[in-house]
């Protein structure tokens, strides 16, 4: 039987909103400062299972159709390519390079190569995370 949890629903929707900014934060901020893929992963996967625990799995289904196993394939095929893409400029593997590029509305702005890599792992992580936690949580209706 399914109750009506409007109050938790309501507060999920504002606060998975706030969770998933700060994720965004940490995982920008994580080249210069602690953060990165990981961290921010694993609090993106959080928000995704208060969603989890707030709504039934079908309408966590629908607003998020993504088959979490191919998010982490996709994950850890990027982090691969990032770091042979050090083999290119002969250097050694997963080396980090960066510069300042002059971007229309933000000035300038420092873009690096690890961005690409914690992309990766911000994949991976959000992946393999929910894909236990859905075969744990799923019927077996």
């Amino acid at each position: 039987m399914k109750t009506n949890d409007l109050i938790l629903q309501t507060a999920t929707k504002i606060t998975v909103f706030i969770i998933l900014a700060y994720s965004l934060n940490l995982f920008f901020a994580g080249h210069n400062t602690p953060g990165g893929g990981f961290i921010g992963g694993l609090i993106s996967a959080a928000a995704i299972v208060l969603f989890l625990l707030a709504f039934d799995m079908k309408t966590v289904k629908k607003a998020l159709p993504f088959d979490f196993k191919k998010v982490a394939a996709l994950g850890l095929l990027i982090a691969a390519l990032t770091g042979m893409g050090s083999f290119l400029f002969d250097v050694p593997f997963l080396s980090h390079t960066f510069g300042y590029f002059d971007l229309p509305i933000f000035g300038e702005t420092e873009l690096a190569t690890a961005v690409l890599f914690d992309t990766g792992v911000y994949l991976v992580v959000v992946g393999v995370t929910l894909t236990i936690i859905q075969t744990i949580g799923e019927d077996d209706d």
